[in-house]
């Protein structure tokens, strides 16, 4: 496996034990590059946010958390370079332009998306975009 795409569904699960961490960590691990658009960080940080406010994470662990994936070897693109095929994506498939961001991305680097985003996935599955998104188990926060 070359370069994949990932979303903050994906990346949670990396330091967060829930359903599909497991399935996360390898499809990650078996990567030799780790792209996604830089509204990840965001996301990401959102997510450990929700976390700290229904009490299931400290803010001390969501920090640490945070901290570690800023050290991770991601591959950023900017938001800049992928918004006008995002809301291509975006209108042709009703689904948000910042999830579209993460699927022009994939298209652009000739990958897949990998995504906990169930309905994301459903959303592409009659799609033309259909191949450039793979699930792994569980729902995002």
């Amino acid at each position: 496996m070359s370069g994949v795409v990932i979303d903050a569904s994906i990346l949670v699960k990396l330091y967060v034990n829930e359903v599909g961490s497991l399935e996360a960590e390898q499809a990650v691990t078996d990567a030799d590059l780790i792209l996604a658009p830089d509204l990840l960080l965001a996301e990401t940080a959102n997510i450990l946010w929700k976390y700290v406010c229904r009490d299931e994470l400290s803010t001390a662990d969501a920090n640490r958390i945070l901290s570690d994936i800023l050290q991770m070897p991601l591959r950023l693109t900017a938001s800049s370079d992928l918004v006008e095929p995002a809301l291509k994506i975006a209108i042709e498939t009703n689904r948000t332009v910042y999830d579209s961001l993460y699927v022009a991305l994939a298209i652009q680097a000739a990958s897949f998306l990998i995504t906990a985003d169930e309905r994301l996935t459903n959303a592409l599955a009659a799609t033309p975009y259909n191949g450039h998104v793979r699930h792994v188990g569980g729902a995002q926060s």
